[in-house]
């Protein structure tokens, strides 16, 4: 299994964000007792992103993408 970093500022703007509102929507990504837009978390997740607190990876067997935080 290889897993590789997508660096976030190759992509294109509708792939970025494309991955970031599939993250987002992912079950089990809930933010508390009150509701959230995407639009709010899917600013919040690019914020986190654009400082290195998380990155972008790639499961080449699986064939998708995922978010995780920078150690």
């Amino acid at each position: 299994m290889a897993q590789f970093d997508i660096p976030w500022d190759s992509l294109s703007a509708e792939a970025l964000a494309g991955i970031i509102e599939e993250f987002v929507t992912r079950e089990g990504t809930e933010y508390g007792a009150s509701e959230v837009s995407l639009e709010v978390k899917s600013s919040q997740v690019l914020k986190q992103l654009k400082a290195g607190k998380s990155r972008i990876t790639f499961d080449d067997v699986r064939h998708s993408c995922s978010l995780v935080p920078v150690l």
